[in-house]
């Protein structure tokens, strides 16, 4: 049985997906269930580092209302990418919790300036805080259940990891969530077999 511990480092951002980054606030670190998100202040940051921020002026929401909303959202997210990787059909419950993240995201065209001045259209939450900070993380969710290709969704082969990604290198033949971690952890295993190998 794994315990759950804490961990002051932030989430790996390494899935080259915003919903599989989700899933990712949770790993595992030497048998034990590692959960990056300890408070509001967490989720905040780590929306802050995929560019999903509160317009200047729109106050935060409660801290422990984000906190319980995220993993939520997350704890949603694992029950639909698994079901959806392993071929079977989405809970009708499970995909309405999801629409309800979605409907509360209301947004609305707006006429914009981009950085030369040129007008693009562009859409302006209209959602309170909370929803307007987990709407996108939704819809990063539902466009890659209905859009993504599962066959390059994948997580990392290292025994001791569980974080996911989305292969999108030329070859899809990506095995680990990152070289520089589990995929040399795998090459200095191997490494060790064959030396023992040779002594005996």
């Amino acid at each position: 049985m794994t315990n759950t511990s804490t961990n002051t480092d932030a989430a790996p951002i390494l899935a080259d997906h915003l919903a599989l980054d989700l899933l990712n606030t949770e790993a595992r670190k030497d048998g034990a269930t590692v959960d990056y998100w300890h408070d509001g202040a967490d989720v905040l940051r780590w929306l802050a580092q995929h560019g999903v921020t509160l317009a200047p002026g729109v106050p935060a929401p409660a801290p422990a209302q984000l906190l319980a909303q995220a993993t939520a959202l997350r704890t949603l997210a694992q029950r639909l990418v698994t079901a959806r990787r392993n071929g079977d059909a989405l809970d009708t419950d499970d995909t309405n919790a999801l629409n309800g993240y979605l409907h509360a995201w209301l947004s609305a065209p707006s006429l914009e300036r981009n950085a030369d001045g040129a007008p693009v259209l562009a859409r302006v939450t209209r959602a309170e805080p909370l929803a307007a900070l987990l709407g996108p993380v939704a819809q990063a969710l539902a466009q890659l259940l209905a859009e993504g290709d599962f066959g390059l969704v994948k997580q990392c082969e290292h025994p001791d990891c569980i974080l996911w990604f989305y292969d999108r290198t030329k070859a899809h033949r990506r095995r680990w969530c990152s070289m520089s971690t589990c995929g040399n952890r795998h090459k200095a295993a191997q490494f060790r077999l064959k030396a023992g190998a040779a002594k005996s």
